[in-house]
């Protein structure tokens, strides 16, 4: 007999799936929406997508290169490993600029103010080309010093100096990337962000292995390779960046009459941007200190924990992108005189980042063996990536809850916070705690994993403690 709750049910079903469906396709075509006065959970839903698939994409970049260099030897893996680190303080500065320029933009879009956006994102990008200049200059000279300062070996540093050289030579369409899509990001057009990643990943997986390995009528640039394709990729994309800003249709747009130099705006953006920088300098620097410490392990833990950190950084950059959309959120809900709003979507947001990385957590602690023997087989490597890649995963939780929780404070100009909370909880402690563990304990690479835990997990639980005191909804930018 037919049974008409389960059809009235169905039909429940079927139109859920389609609603759900129907917001999937707007948030990656680029939604329209007011994400002030948006249902939340809708707003949330709409910035995630393609914030989570932009970050996909970036994290694929962190990827891709070392796939294809692991297959030139441990040595190889070392020099990008220690090339990566020291180009962290490009990645800190070019976030950190980001920052502010995310603070800026989004406050002025709350306010219904694009034109004011649109000078605000001209003195970003300016500050990016200045500071990309004075990097590139000592980069390219002292390439093969760096990689010895950092515990490479003489043979090392004359074989990979070309790989930092290009790198940080190329250091200003990093810097261009960020700031740009941050741009698009704070403005509420996450899907164009999206698709700008979508290009230049496509570009560095196709160049990857044809200039590493020389494939068809290229030549075989081995690990100089490497760097060429992933520069010329986001070299690209940030052309496409530019063309969107003077000739596309998003929500903010550069107009000639917007390119020119306000000082009082630059001020404000260096200001907020000090605390940024200084904020992701102070985080990353410390992963230098600890890649310092492994190095004297030997090149084969120390390419094993590259490895391992390249797997965590593609599993956590979607968490990355959940976390930006929290950043959009409050700073244009500050705009429009919502702060209630603005504290609810950071702690929505972050709940759900706790359950993704927790999930992510189960399955790298499961099997941590499978993901590393997809970048390399040499048994000491794998033994070491193995153990960190798998003592790290059981931190996941707390890292979902302090990434929102610290990109909150961001959103709302507050970016000092955050810099006082990493000064305490990676220098003063995760790295002496690195160094009594690893060294003093002889725990070796066991001891710096547990430190990372340990520190990253004190500074979630800062983080909340500060966040709930609310001075951050009383920020002025």
């Amino acid at each position: 007999m037919f049974d008409k709750k389960y059809f009235v049910s169905d039909r429940l079903y079927i139109s859920r799936f389609k609603s759900l469906w129907a917001d999937i396709k707007e948030s990656i075509a680029g939604s329209e929406r007011d994400f002030t006065t948006t249902r939340l959970g809708k707003a949330i839903f709409l910035l995630s997508i393609p914030m989570v698939l932009e970050m996909i994409m970036e994290s694929i970049f962190a990827v891709v290169d070392i796939f294809f260099v692991s297959k030139l030897g441990a040595d190889a893996v070392a020099t990008v490993g220690i090339t990566e680190s020291v180009m962290t303080i490009v990645y800190a500065i070019g976030i950190g600029l980001s920052t502010a320029t995310t603070a800026l933009v989004a406050r002025r879009i709350g306010e219904k103010k694009p034109e004011k956006a649109s000078i605000a994102a001209f003195q970003a990008i300016l500050a990016g080309l200045i500071i990309s200049v004075l990097l590139a200059i000592p980069g390219v000279i002292f390439a093969s010093d760096f990689l010895k300062l950092m515990g490479a070996s003489d043979e090392m540093a004359a074989k990979g100096a070309s790989f930092p050289a290009i790198m940080f030579g190329g250091n200003a369409v990093i810097m261009l990337l960020f700031i740009i899509n941050a741009i698009f990001r704070s403005s509420g057009d996450a899907a164009i962000s999206m698709r700008v990643l979508w290009i230049a990943n496509l570009i560095n997986l196709v160049l990857d292995p044809v200039l590493i390995f020389g494939l068809g009528p290229f030549p075989e640039l081995g690990i100089k390779g490497a760097a060429i394709a992933t520069t010329t990729g986001r070299s690209i994309a940030v052309i496409y960046q530019f063309y969107l800003l003077f000739k596309g249709h998003g929500r903010i747009r550069l107009y000639w009459n917007s390119i020119r130099f306000k000082a009082q705006i630059m001020f404000k953006l260096l200001r907020l941007s000090l605390g940024g920088i200084m904020q992701y300098l102070i985080a990353t620097s410390s992963w230098i200190a600890l890649i310092r410490i492994i190095s004297g392990f030997g090149p084969e833990v120390l390419a094993g924990y590259t490895i391992a950190i390249r797997i965590i950084i593609f599993a956590m950059l979607p968490s990355w992108g959940l976390s930006n959309a929290a950043s959009t959120l409050v700073g244009q809900n500050l705009g429009a005189n919502h702060p209630k709003r603005a504290e609810k979507a950071v702690w929505i947001t972050g709940v759900i980042n706790m359950i993704l990385l927790g999930i992510v957590s189960i399955v790298l602690i499961s099997i941590p063996e499978k993901f590393v023997l997809l970048f390399i087989d040499t048994p000491e490597v794998v033994a070491s990536g193995v153990q960190a890649l798998q003592t790290i995963s059981y931190g996941f939780v707390f890292y979902g809850m302090g990434m929102v929780v610290v990109q909150g404070f961001n959103g709302s100009g507050d970016t000092m916070t955050p810099t006082k909370i990493n000064f305490f909880c990676f220098w003063l402690f995760e790295i002496p705690l690195a160094w009594l563990l690893a060294i003093v304990m002889n725990m070796k690479l066991t001891g710096v994993c547990l430190a990372i835990i340990i520190a990253e997990s004190v500074l979630t639980i800062t983080g909340i403690l500060i966040f709930r005191k609310g001075k951050w909804k009383t920020q002025k930018v």
